[in-house]
């Protein structure tokens, strides 16, 4: 069995790594979250051009159609560069739900091409999130209604601004009106719709706190070789290398959970929802480790605005409780583990 990346999603992935080590550097991103809107339309383009906005619409509409696995990919890699853009709600979950609408929906026909050039911002409320990220600049807002899949245009609904501990998001309460007019799915295929949308959102959240474990590492790490005491980097006490080694150690054991989640996902396997739920809580353990570690390594200062740290950091806690948290996916694990007749142990592991 080969548990490897193919080929070309590790291509594409560096490609974007290396494209991102250029476009976001810290001082960058400080300049756009002090803007009103904490977006960049400059940012935005230039991520379609990279072909990420085109990543999960299909071909038939001027996609790539590519899935979960390449997704997981991409979102460390916007989770390692704090990428302050809802770019997966739009690219990754908004794509991914309209083309599973039915295919007489003339949404997906409208919307699909425009979410592939990177002309659209689409926002989705689902209940398990109290607010809505980026509902003020939104084209559309697909929003749940009992189960039901509604599309809502920007002048429907009434935006009640949350602030947020890290500045690059932008929450809103979304007040509306459903209707007949602003459905476009029922409950009855609605609620299989948002299961999926659920899942995948946990999904991505747990591969940007991969990255900002990550990054949040090689932060400490960076830090502990330039800072001195005694007149030695603080790096070379064992204190020091110990706290970040466990750092490590979490974030190693967290990948294989993240991707196992996201190959389940991409076969349609049973169990995807509580693979994905055990995904969420060992990536966000491993980034509050790192930012806990990390943060003892730089000291107070580490705090401050001028640190990149406190960047990587607040992301980190507001991402924590995002799609669920973690009491949300600890009840669905254990559910599962704790029914009659289920099946536990390494023997069971593959089926």
């Amino acid at each position: 069995m080969d548990f490897t990346f193919e080929e070309q999603q590790v291509a594409f992935r560096d490609a974007v790594r290396k494209f991102l080590m250029v476009e976001a550097a810290p001082e960058m991103l400080r300049e756009i979250w002090e803007t009103e809107s904490g977006r960049s339309k400059d940012l935005r383009a230039k991520l379609a051009d990279q072909g990420i906005t085109a990543l999960s619409v299909p071909e038939e509409f001027g996609g790539i159609g590519l899935g979960d696995l390449d997704w997981v990919l991409i979102n460390q890699e916007l989770g390692y560069y704090a990428i302050p853009d809802s770019l997966s709600d739009t690219a990754y979950l908004a794509a991914w739900l309209l083309t599973r609408l039915p295919s007489d929906v003339a949404l997906k026909k409208a919307w699909l091409p425009r979410i592939a050039n990177g002309t659209a911002r689409i926002a989705i409320g689902h209940p398990v999130n109290p607010f809505v990220s980026d509902a003020q600049l939104a084209d559309l807002l697909l929003l749940w209604h009992d189960d039901e899949v509604h599309a809502v245009q920007r002048d429907q609904v009434k935006l009640s601004f949350n602030p947020s501990i890290e500045m690059s998001r932008r929450l809103y309460q979304v007040k509306w009106t459903p209707s007949d007019a602003t459905r476009v799915a029922p409950a009855r295929i609605g609620r299989e719709l948002w299961e999926g949308v659920l899942n995948r959102a946990a999904l991505a959240v747990s591969a940007q706190q991969l990255g900002l474990a990550q990054r949040m590492l090689d932060l400490g790490i960076d830090h502990s070789a330039q800072r001195k005491q005694f007149g030695k980097p603080i790096g070379s006490f064992q204190a020091v290398k110990h706290q970040l080694a466990d750092v490590a150690v979490k974030i190693e054991f967290a990948k294989p959970v993240v991707f196992r989640a996201a190959h389940c996902l991409a076969n349609n396997r049973p169990r995807a929802a509580v693979h994905v739920s055990h995904a969420k809580l060992a990536a966000c353990e491993a980034a509050w480790a790192s930012a806990r570690r990390s943060m003892q390594v730089h000291g107070a200062m580490g705090y401050t605005w001028e640190a990149d740290l406190q960047m990587f950091m607040k992301r980190a806690w507001a991402l924590d409780a995002a799609w669920g948290d973690r009491a949300f996916h600890k009840t669905r694990v254990a559910q599962f583990i704790f029914a009659e007749g289920t099946a536990l142990g390494p023997g069971e592991t593959f089926n």
